[in-house]
């Protein structure tokens, strides 16, 4: 089951990268939040390239960054009109300095809690990344770069890289703990959220206009 959780987690995040970056190019706008996206990025360079796992999950990580650095294309693209209130000159400075910021700060976590591994980091940044979703929908007031498949398979991935940690055969001592186990629960129940919310904005964005043609 570990073994099959490892795979699940590994498709269906893909489909979910490969869905941000088709409805941020079809909508003209970035569907990961910008925070998540730093945070996201820095992670997967870190764990692709300075200390990779061994085995399959070195190449997962690969392909992810890979696909991160499309959604930063979006971002990067079409990110100044979703900060209207920031002059067009700023906007590419405030990300990189975002980015110089995210990535220490997510190497000096993973030293600190996770003794140089990826496991708490993961999950820490995937609850707040559930949120930030959360947030964007709202602060959008619709889905404009989400969807419904999007909070699916973001929802499916974690979900399956919780079980593959619970399953893991031989588990890491410092994984087994309540703070691993409460990062598995509100992650999961935060994209259930998520799922749901983009759900009903969806159906109302699509009966709206046959009501205001009643």
């Amino acid at each position: 089951m570990h073994t099959a959780f490892l795979l699940g987690t590994g498709v269906f995040w893909t489909a979910a990268y490969a869905l941000l970056i088709r409805t941020g190019l079809s909508e003209r706008t970035f569907g990961m939040p910008v925070v998540a996206f730093a945070t996201n990025i820095s992670w997967e360079f870190m764990f692709a390239f300075v200390r990779p796992p061994s085995g399959v999950m070195h190449v997962v990580n690969v392909v992810w960054f890979c696909f991160d650095l499309a959604v930063g294309y979006t971002l990067v693209r079409f990110g100044r009109s979703e900060f209207p209130y920031l002059p067009g000159r700023l906007f590419l400075p405030a990300l990189a300095a975002l980015l110089a910021f995210a990535y220490p700060g997510m190497n000096f976590a993973s030293e600190q809690f996770d003794a140089g591994g990826g496991a708490i980091t993961a999950f820490g940044s995937n609850l707040a990344m559930s949120g930030m979703f959360l947030a964007m929908l709202a602060a959008r007031r619709g889905t404009r770069g989400q969807s419904p498949g999007i909070a699916l398979t973001k929802l499916l991935g974690t979900a399956c890289a919780s079980l593959s940690m619970l399953t893991d055969p031989d588990p890491v001592p410092r994984h087994d703990t309540a703070l691993m186990h409460y990062l598995y629960v509100a992650c999961f129940l935060l994209d259930l959220a998520y799922v749901c919310a983009v759900f009903v904005v969806r159906r109302t964005e699509r009966t709206v206009p046959d009501t205001a043609g009643a």
